[in-house]
């Protein structure tokens, strides 16, 4: 009996990790065929990290270990590997999975422990290199795969997907994960498989052959229905274009709200929703809001620069469209966001400045997210020919998992992100980095993002000049913000030192925390702080712009800014007295007037213990908007109003 062990390591977010699933695709079909399955013994697949020593220990008799190997994966699967092999040298050791470059020039050197490298879809080469195994172990007529004496052509794509078992169904996924006491396993599941466009920085069309191919709604349903029975949590859904084929992805969307509602599982699902979402998304996103499964809609543009789009081959819909939509979306009560990626080839400092400025002023999308530029083994973006072009260069960065738990002593993951190309320095990087934390923190998580809107509405002053004087004011004067700043810059200057992106507060919680959510988390922490450090960047700007503003309209602006941040309290509405009709003012362009107000809102998290108001708060409820309220959904009661004019001067 031929001994089977496999890995698929994975990272746990609180309790939670991914089931296999790669690995389960793969011996959920060789189960399938009845001689593999007669000769073969699969025993269950390593996925702890924290366990590779004793995974190690159990290959001793291995006879095939497979590997499924991606980024967050690579450096602990290959010491898996290495380990092995010295252990036990007859042991056959394939590697698959989009970490594994096509480019492979020099591979084995690097990795001689590695026997099989697979180019493309595993299901029918894995089928065929175990045929050959059984046989001879001739592999010289596998299609798609590489060792260190040849390199075969590739694979024909699997078109028929109804000869692939689900692992779900045949309950597969069970065997292959050890119980872990506490640990609650999340489906990756695919609807389809495939996409139909070729940005360069992505590898997801180029791997799967780009046409668009579909499982059956039959089996679909049926899966959901298992997801129910086993009372899984969260379903994280692997198409590259959830909501593409909008009929189908209608009636999936429909089952999917069934099961949560009636039975209440899943409770979370996370589409990647179709990259040129339109009107067409939103009876799809509706049917998820309704069964409360709905994190946000994704109308990613990755960037704002026309010259940019023409190199990374993205084309997006026109700016135009683009504003109408998210003001669709908004009208009908569906949460969006946005993503740029932040060192393109092409995009300058300048380009990048105004790109941002152009979505948070001129559109309606709700927050905006900033990536770092990966690059990506299998992407055309890592072409030598591409790199060459565009003068782009890499550093090697410890790999940040955000919301990954603490891992001591864990080996580390790597991957590569650009610090360079013809169009900008790393200089220009930093600073664009800059520009990243105020947008994501100032704007999109509410810290100054009325009050940046009553400066462009009052006196036209941009929201990147409103940002230029606020990082002068940093630069310069000590405040909650400079402190703060000073954190930023420290943040920046390691991440491109190749020291790594993690970031840790013991005072926020025992993970690892995007550096926008620690910042915010920190700068609410202290209302009054708070205040007084907003008062005197007002100060500041006041001055350097020659504003002459009332202070009791600065003092009561500061207050309803302040007002709408989601902060750790026991009372279950949040209400408070206000000078102006801000809720007017913002929300329907009305002329801002002294008028006394009652505003008040539902408090959005009820939480005691200090790290799990953080978690609800800024991880689990950031998609969800749990941070702020918008000024459009605070209750406004009645009472006597005094209307004046504001005794301001204009400019």
């Amino acid at each position: 009996m031929i001994q089977v062990n496999s890995s698929q390591f994975n990272y746990q977010y609180f309790g939670q990790i991914h089931f296999p699933f790669s690995i389960a695709l793969l011996v959920a079909y060789l189960k399938s065929q009845k001689n593999i399955n007669q000769s073969c013994k699969f025993h269950k697949t390593f996925v702890f990290r924290d366990k590779v020593d004793d995974y190690i220990k159990q290959c001793k008799n291995t006879d095939v270990l497979l590997c499924s190997c991606y980024v967050w994966n690579w450096e602990i699967t290959t010491h898996l590997a290495k380990e092995v092999k010295k252990l036990n040298p007859n042991c056959t050791i394939i590697f698959g999975g989009p970490q594994v470059p096509r480019q492979s020039e020099g591979f084995f050197e690097k990795y001689p422990f590695v026997d099989i490298i697979v180019h493309g879809e595993g299901e029918y080469i894995i089928k065929n290199i175990f045929n050959a195994y059984l046989k001879d172990k001739d592999y010289s007529n596998v299609k798609g795969i590489e060792t260190k004496l040849f390199k075969n052509q590739p694979e024909s794509r699997i078109n028929d997907f109804e000869e692939l078992p689900s692992p779900y169904l045949t309950n597969l996924v069970w065997d292959l994960v050890e119980k872990r006491k506490g640990v609650q396993w999340i489906a990756s599941w695919e609807t389809n498989r495939g996409c139909p466009y070729a940005c360069t920085f992505c590898d997801w069309g180029s791997a799967t052959n780009t046409k668009l191919r579909t499982w059956s709604e039959e089996r679909l349903f049926k899966e959901i229905e298992w997801f129910v029975d086993n009372k899984i949590n969260y379903i994280d859904c692997c198409d590259a274009n959830f909501g593409i084929l909008q009929e189908r992805d209608m009636r999936i969307a429909e089952k999917l709200k069934e099961a949560a509602m009636e039975k209440n599982f899943p409770e979370v699902v996370r589409p990647n929703w179709a990259k040129f979402s339109s009107e067409k998304i939103i009876p799809i996103a509706k049917k998820f809001q309704e069964a409360g499964l709905l994190r946000a809609v994704t109308l990613s543009v990755q960037s704002m620069d026309e010259g940019t789009l023409d190199i990374i081959k993205r084309e997006n819909m026109k700016f135009n469209e683009f504003s109408e939509l998210t003001a669709t979306f908004r009208k009908n009560g569906i949460p969006t966001y946005t993503e740029i990626i932040i060192g393109l080839p092409g995009e300058s400092l300048e380009s990048f400045k105004n790109g941002l400025e152009t979505l948070v002023s001129d559109t309606k999308v709700g927050s905006i997210e900033i990536y770092d530029c990966k690059v990506l083994p299998n992407a055309p973006m890592n072409d030598p020919m591409y790199i060459k072009r565009y003068k782009i260069k890499t550093i090697r960065s410890p790999i940040f998992l955000a919301h990954s738990q603490i891992d001591h002593g864990t080996i580390q993951e790597y991957e590569y992100i650009t610090v360079g190309a013809f169009s900008f320095t790393l200089d220009d990087l930093k600073e664009m980095n800059l520009y990243r934390w105020m947008v994501q923190t100032l704007h999109s998580l509410g810290i100054l993002e009325y009050i940046s809107t009553y400066y462009k509405k009052i006196h036209g002053l941009s929201v990147m000049k409103f940002f230029e004087t606020f990082l002068e004011f940093c630069r310069i004067h000590e405040s909650i913000f400079s402190l703060e700043y000073e954190k930023i810059v420290n943040h920046v200057d390691n991440g491109y030192a190749g020291k790594g992106w993690d970031h840790y507060d013991p005072n926020l919680g025992d993970i690892f925390w995007p550096i926008e959510e620690a910042s915010w988390l920190r700068l609410i922490d202290g209302k009054k702080k708070l205040v007084e450090g907003i008062l005197s960047f007002l100060a500041f700007l006041e001055e350097k712009h020659g504003y002459r503003t009332p202070i009791n309209i600065l003092d009561d602006l500061t207050k309803f800014q302040v007002f709408l941040l989601t902060v750790r309290t026991e009372d279950k509405i949040k209400s408070e007295d206000f000078e102006f009709n801000w809720k007017n003012f913002f929300v329907d362009g009305r002329e801002l007037k002294h008028a006394k107000r009652k505003y008040s809102y539902r408090n959005l998290v009820i939480e005691n213990d200090p790290f799990e108001w953080n978690y609800k708060t800024i991880w689990f409820g950031r998609f969800k908007k749990k941070y702020k309220m918008h000024p459009e959904n605070i209750q406004e009661e009645k009472s006597e109003v005094k209307v004046d004019m504001i005794p301001f001067a204009a400019d």
